[in-house]
């Protein structure tokens, strides 16, 4: 039996407790013992890290994952030849762990298996990644594609119960829907709705049916409209939601997530011109607007208790991997959420969109040991999960991905309680 003890850590549990002076014992893959306190916990046969008072909590959720995204401008997606385009899709799997993310939930994939090859990869352990939940490539209908090189097309009843029957049979865990534009295509407006209700919800009865997620890119009103009315599971963006939508989606917050992917429209505006697409592109095009309706949404979603999840569609130009936490700060600066209630939204609330909230996204006993070591209080500075340096351990199923430094690991001569850091 593999055991591990975390002595003299801050323990942010993800229940809403403020972070505690305490230790925790992993046996094998799962959390055995939370203590408060210091001294309550030995095993003469276990690896004891000393935390040194740093902060000991859940790894992050990422609900709007795109592995395949290799940091291209947004119409070269899938320009990749498929043999780099899977290296860059392990690499993309392997940068979200180092950065203590370890539950994705796939929102796309630009080639049909990628993301089915890597999570079995990642699931038979022959390459680092987190839990995740892979897609298959975007579906929607004629003229209402944002990339064609990474969409397959369906129209009607019967075409989109064939090509959603097929991508399940990829082996999928989600399917996505494109049902609204995206400005930045210039000819799809994020306002505008391209899908019936039938051809929807012939795509969520075909997934359900058969244990798969639907998870919508849907900025517009009628969109969300649709989302809701046919059952889908997540919704993305609802930038333009309405007052209508808003209590449409309160009356299924029991059953509904919504991951605004708040940073796209953040970065488009601001980090977007190095690419060829300026400030005053962006502008014109109606981002700053739709960031403006958007925020106020999200804002009015907090209010009423509807449970949004970060993910911002990293892993474009502008967007790259590696920069996922940033959401985190959105949560915070833009949409009024305290540090705890923005670690909750990608921890626990993670866990409640893998359908494993006993298991996943808390320190707790009988939970997956998932965890991250922080190098300071997030809760004081939610910026430092940004920086790579400041997550000093990840573990993942109960064994570490990125260890502490060897100067944390108490010899196995040395165990003693290990006495607490002011």
């Amino acid at each position: 039996m593999s055991k591990t003890i975390f002595k003299n850590v801050q323990i942010l549990d993800s229940t809403g407790t403020q972070p505690y002076l305490g230790e925790v014992l992993v046996e094998n893959e799962r959390i055995t013992e939370v203590s408060p306190g210091v001294g309550k916990i030995n095993d003469p046969n276990a690896l004891v890290i000393d935390g040194r008072g740093q902060t000991l909590m859940s790894g992050l959720t990422d609900a709007h994952t795109h592995f395949t995204w290799d940091n291209r401008p947004f119409d070269q997606l899938g320009n990749t030849p498929v043999e780099e385009h899977l290296l860059s899709t392990i690499d993309s799997a392997k940068t979200y762990l180092d950065y203590g993310y370890t539950m994705c939930f796939g929102a796309a994939s630009a080639k049909a298996r990628l993301d089915v090859v890597v999570r079995d990869a990642i699931n038979a352990g022959r390459i680092p990644g987190p839990r995740y939940r892979a897609n298959g490539m975007e579906i929607a209908t004629t003229a209402g594609d944002l990339v064609d090189s990474i969409t397959q097309t369906a129209d009607g009843v019967e075409d989109m119960r064939k090509v959603v029957r097929a991508t399940i049979g990829l082996g999928v865990d989600n399917i996505k829907m494109s049902i609204s534009g995206e400005e930045v295509t210039g000819t799809r407006s994020a306002e505008d709705t391209y899908i019936t209700e039938e051809e929807l919800q012939v795509a969520v009865d075909e997934a359900h049916r058969r244990g798969v997620k639907v998870c919508t890119h849907a900025r517009s009103r009628d969109s969300v409209y649709l989302s809701l009315k046919t059952g889908v599971d997540v919704i993305y963006h609802a930038s333009y939601i309405d007052e209508q939508g808003m209590d449409m989606l309160e009356a299924a917050k029991d059953r509904v997530f919504v991951a605004p992917a708040i940073n796209w429209l953040v970065a488009t505006l601001e980090d977007a011109g190095q690419f060829g697409y300026s400030h005053e592109a962006a502008e014109q095009a109606g981002y700053a607007k739709e960031l403006d309706v958007a925020v106020k949404g999200v804002q009015e979603m907090h209010r009423r208790g509807i449970r949004v999840l970060p993910g911002g569609d990293y892993g474009f130009a502008w967007t790259p991997h590696g920069t996922y936490a940033r959401d985190l700060a959105h949560f915070v600066n833009l949409f009024g959420y305290t540090e705890m209630e923005a670690i909750i939204a990608a921890t626990s609330l993670g866990g409640e969109l893998f359908g494993q909230a006993d298991e996943l996204g808390k320190v707790q006993p009988g939970y997956y040991a998932d965890m991250i070591l922080v190098d300071g209080n997030p809760l004081e500075d939610i910026t430092i999960l940004q920086d790579i340096k400041k997550i000093t351990a990840v573990m993942k199923n109960g064994e570490f991905h990125r260890r502490p430094h060897e100067n944390m690991i108490i010899p196995k001569e040395a165990h003693e309680p290990a006495m607490a850091t002011v």
